[in-house]
């Protein structure tokens, strides 16, 4: 074992990605040449050829890309487009209902979507022309639907999630179950910023409620079924234990088909371009868990995850002391780095020490995916921000958006604060399940 190589490891890792070198190539060349290093070319080119396949053939990831063909079929042939509309029904006599309104439209979309990119690419589309249009400043309204994105990787089905649960060898499920109450939290500190900015700053968010008579409440509540219907299914099944996260994700996948046929909307164009894009996604996040499982391997034969873990041990950190670091931590990496590099990076590192300090995997687990969604609205690398951007790029430029965010960036760091000081809030759910 050397330690030394360990650490010479972790900086060239930090090196090579400061280059751009892609997170994939970066985590899968350092364990190669690390292990050549010191044991030969032999086992650096074993661990090469047998990682991709015991890392992919993993069951539980299957759920990957089944959750990702469920969330673009929905997306693609209309399912999630009466969300919004749904939204304003319900809360128009709210003051901020627009912007409220498609906070929670993207707390809906996350349920079949499961990314934030997704999220915040399909509500801005939707919802950013009326809400600037009925008086919301441009950056706030993109700002708002730049944070509302976030929520699509705490309501379950997350990837992040899915991926997080095999890395940490814990319970998917009680995972998703905690994120849940994160991620309406979360709708709900979102929320409040608006009523707050409507009742402080009436220039940027227009208190008045929505027009009712221009409403079909009917009509717009019962758009939404085909939503509703694929939740319970997914949810429904998968939360009573019918079947498990994996299974979940192919029932989901196959009731969008059959939702989408029913309703006429599914065409072989649709269904090529969803395929596709599952394809797509799916291997690009797979060939960064394979690097991360290389590197995982590669720290635990030099030793470095013992040895930092007694260092912290021997350190005598106390509970708010680590998760200082770790809050920090995330929050530097989200500046910079998209959310599954830098999970990946960091797990096999703090995954050890968590696991000598007793602290519960599956609440870690709905933090760091909560940190890691704070990073997608943090500049200068805020993956939504620019999403939004694109969609919307007539309205407001990246400083208007980043400017948007920023009461929103408050609330969330409100949440991580309540998370640590209570971490009932995230486990309570999940132990009703043991």
């Amino acid at each position: 074992m050397s330690v030394a190589t360990g650490f010479a490891g972790i900086i060239a890792l930090f090196l090579l990605l400061a280059l751009r070198v892609p997170v994939a190539l970066a985590l899968i060349a350092v364990p190669v040449l690390g292990i050549a290093w010191l044991l030969g070319w032999a086992p650096a080119i074993g661990l090469l050829s047998s990682t991709p396949f015991s890392f992919v053939a993993n069951w539980t990831l299957s759920a990957v890309p089944m959750f990702l063909l469920m969330g673009f079929l929905a997306f693609h042939t209309g399912l999630t487009g009466g969300l919004f509309d749904a939204a304003k029904a319900v809360l128009r006599r709210i003051p901020g209902a627009l912007a409220i309104s498609s906070i929670f439209a993207c707390s809906g979309f996350a349920a079949v979507c499961g990314s934030s990119l997704a999220t915040a690419a399909a509500m801005g589309r939707i919802a950013i022309p009326e809400m600037v249009k009925s008086g919301y400043s441009p950056s706030f309204a993109t700002g708002s639907i730049a944070a509302g994105g976030t929520i699509g990787a705490l309501i379950p089905p997350s990837i992040l999630m899915i991926v997080y649960g095999v890395f940490a060898e814990t319970s998917v499920i009680k995972v998703f179950v905690g994120g849940i109450t994160i991620g309406l939290l979360t709708a709900l500190a979102y929320s409040i910023v608006v009523l707050l900015t409507c009742w402080l700053r009436p220039d940027i968010a227009p208190p008045r409620p929505l027009d009712a008579e221009k409403i079909d409440r009917r009509r717009a509540i019962l758009d939404i079924w085909p939503v509703l219907l694929l939740m319970l299914v997914v949810f429904g099944g998968l939360f009573s234990g019918v079947f498990t996260a994996t299974e979940a994700g192919a029932v989901g996948a196959l009731g969008a088909i059959l939702i989408s046929l029913a309703m006429r909307r599914l065409t072989w164009d649709i269904f090529k371009t969803s395929m596709i894009e599952t394809l797509m996604t799916s291997s690009s996040l797979f060939i960064i868990g394979v690097g991360a499982s290389m590197f995982t391997r590669f720290l635990g034969l030099t030793g470095l995850t013992g040895f930092i873990s007694g260092a912290v041990s021997g350190a005598g950190l106390g509970y708010v002391e680590l998760m200082l670091i770790v809050v920090v931590l995330y929050l530097l990496l989200g500046m910079f780095m998209e959310p599954f590099g830098a999970m990946l990076v960091t797990l096999p590192v703090l995954l050890p020490i968590f696991k000598a300090q007793g602290i519960d995997l599956v609440w870690f687990g709905v933090l760091c995916v909560k940190l890691l969604e704070i990073g997608m609205i943090t500049p200068p690398v805020g993956l939504n921000v620019f999403v939004i951007r694109n969609v919307a790029s007539e309205y407001a430029t990246v400083v208007q958006i980043f400017k948007g965010v920023i009461p929103f960036l408050l609330a969330d760091l409100v949440i991580v604060a309540v998370m640590i000081s209570f971490p009932a809030i995230v486990l309570f759910l999940p132990s009703l399940m043991n």
